[in-house]
């Protein structure tokens, strides 16, 4: 069985969410720096089978896209050359941050490590879009 891996894809870092192989649960798995991205990918996807790669689009409260869309567009664009095999998605991401960020305190995540792993939330925000992709795409199958 293949995996999904989800990125939220940030300017300074990206999170990065995968599900277990049968595709039912997703989990956070790494935070990498952004400009070191498409190497991580190189060697995770030597390493494990992945059938689709989710990308958070952002888009604005009136359902335009953010700034960032554009670089995400273009990310999209390297991984549809790079991986013609894998099918490449987009899941809307609105309110992830903000929903990752009231996990994380509903967790018992204490503020010091919140200020410390600057990463978690964008791992925590990956695994919101990856699921949210997981749930709109049951009901696809019915």
């Amino acid at each position: 069985m293949s995996r999904i891996l989800a990125i939220d894809y940030g300017t300074k870092r990206v999170g990065i969410a995968v599900t277990d192989p049968l595709q039912i649960i997703a989990g956070a798995l790494d935070t990498v720096p952004t400009h070191t991205l498409l190497a991580w990918l190189k060697q995770y996807l030597a390493e494990n089978i992945v059938s689709t790669i989710v990308l958070g689009k952002p888009t604005q409260m009136n359902g335009t896209p953010s700034q960032t869309f554009a670089a995400i567009e273009q990310l999209f664009a390297k991984l549809k050359k790079l991986y013609p095999t894998i099918s490449i998605e987009y899941c809307d991401e609105r309110f992830t941050s903000v929903l990752a960020q009231r996990a994380i305190i509903d967790g018992g995540v204490k503020k010091k490590q919140r200020r410390e792993d600057k990463g978690l939330v964008d791992r925590v925000s990956a695994t919101i879009i990856l699921q949210s992709y997981l749930e709109n795409s049951k009901f696809k199958l019915f």
